[in-house]
């Protein structure tokens, strides 16, 4: 993915207010990802073509904590495979009870060179995350892992986040 830098740095300057409005009067009215914070509201604002991961609720029997340590597990694969200058955003069915990522794969995703993160879910390792040098928005905290809730499924097909579609590479 590869963003025009003049681009990237005019949107960078650009309030959601703003985008909203514009977006809004090209007839696109739902364009705004709800009910997510930033964890570092100090940090600039994120810009970046989207990368995407849909989550879908959990089989314990797929999903024991053994699925976690395999490099080819879905969520690492995804950090993994999100490029350089992109928004990874998460589609975790607006439910933060149990947590989207945590600041060892956040850390991983900003030394790949990525943008910035959403999910209408939540992050575990919350503080750890606010002190990196990345921008993460999310619901709020959540439990320690994701075991019993999500099931990382789908890497960079069209998602739901926060109430607003999210197609890759846009």
């Amino acid at each position: 993915m590869s963003m025009n830098p003049e681009t990237r740095a005019k949107l960078s300057t650009v309030s959601t207010a703003t985008l909203c409005t514009a977006l809004f009067k090209r007839g696109l009215r739902n364009q705004f990802i709800q009910d997510v914070r930033p964890l570092n509201p100090a940090l600039p604002n994120m810009v970046g073509e989207a990368f995407t991961l849909r989550y879908i609720p959990a089989r314990e029997d797929l999903n024991p904590l053994s699925a976690f340590q395999d490099r080819q597990h879905p969520q690492r694969v995804a950090v993994e495979q999100c490029p350089e200058g992109a928004v990874m955003v998460i589609d975790s069915r607006k439910d933060a009870r149990a947590a989207s990522a945590g600041s060892i794969l956040i850390s991983r995703l900003m030394k790949r060179g990525a943008r910035g993160i959403v999910t209408d879910g939540g992050f575990r390792d919350s503080p750890e995350i606010a002190g990196l040098d990345i921008p993460a928005y999310h619901n709020r905290p959540s439990a320690p892992t994701n075991l019993t809730l999500h099931h990382a499924m789908d890497i960079n097909v069209p998602i739901g986040c926060g109430d607003a579609p999210v197609f890759p590479g846009m």
